[in-house]
């Protein structure tokens, strides 16, 4: 079960156009930036699971002697996720009512055990998940991921409102896919725009917590199920993750004695 004398929640509320990479990606930064603490990544993604592939785990979890579900680990992160509990091929096609009942499944039928970052993998939108965890856990804060076109961004701040709404704090916004360096001639190009994120942040009085580059290599090591920060900790874009998690953390309230 999730207790708040022992685990600080924080969800990770992500847009439509925010790509899967960036969320296991950061359980991975906050696990780098915090070598001494113990992380857990829970995907709430019930009808696109995406973490087993990211963290590059398999199989079922067994069952502890109190019947409560024990989480795959892999890179120091412990992980649960529906991804493990259907075959990879399989949809999810429930109600909304299955689905709620699935996330408070995951988050109170798992031994989690201590954790110091309960780091939420959110679907997008903001709908029965969001409402479910709300519901369910203490939840410390949120981050919006998005990037910076206008389509993205009318989701990005429908997110914010909803946090808002169930009065959970907004710790800030990231900018995804923020800019493309050509790799032969290194010409940076905006695909999707260029300060949009800023300027809602702006328009909302949140932070912008860091960037993270359009790049190859994080869609390659994703693919693979090799966070960038481990595969490669000295890249440029490794280090733009972990400035995103150490922006995070100083934003975290220090947990209770």
């Amino acid at each position: 079960m999730v207790s708040r004398a022992w685990c600080r929640a924080l969800r990770a509320g992500l847009c439509p156009a925010a790509p899967r990479r960036l969320q296991g990606w950061g359980s991975a930064a906050f696990s780098s930036r915090s070598p001494t603490k113990a992380v857990g990544l829970l995907d709430a993604d019930v009808y696109g699971p995406s973490i087993p592939k990211m963290m590059n785990l398999k199989g079922n979890p067994e069952l502890s002697p109190k019947n409560l579900m024990r989480p795959l680990k892999n890179y120091g992160i412990t992980c649960m996720s529906m991804g493990f509990l259907v075959e990879e091929t399989a949809p999810v096609v429930w109600r909304g009512l299955m689905v709620m009942s699935a996330i408070e499944k995951l988050l109170r039928q798992v031994d989690w055990g201590q954790l110091d970052y309960l780091v939420i993998d959110m679907p997008p939108g903001t709908g029965d998940v969001q409402l479910s965890v709300s519901q369910n856990i203490p939840v410390t804060g949120a981050v919006i991921v998005s990037t910076p076109q206008d389509i993205a961004l009318l989701d990005a701040r429908k997110g914010v409102e909803m946090f808002r709404k169930v009065h959970v704090p907004v710790l800030g916004l990231v900018q995804n896919m923020s800019v493309f360096q050509c790799p032969k001639c290194k010409h940076e190009t905006h695909i999707f725009g260029a300060d949009g994120v800023r300027d809602l942040a702006k328009t909302l009085g949140l932070d912008v917590l860091g960037d993270v580059p359009l790049n190859v290599n994080i869609r390659e090591t994703c693919d693979a199920g090799q966070p960038i920060v481990i595969s490669q900790p000295q890249s440029d874009m490794a280090k733009a993750y972990l400035r995103i998690a150490t922006e995070i953390v100083k934003r975290l309230p220090t947990p209770p004695a």
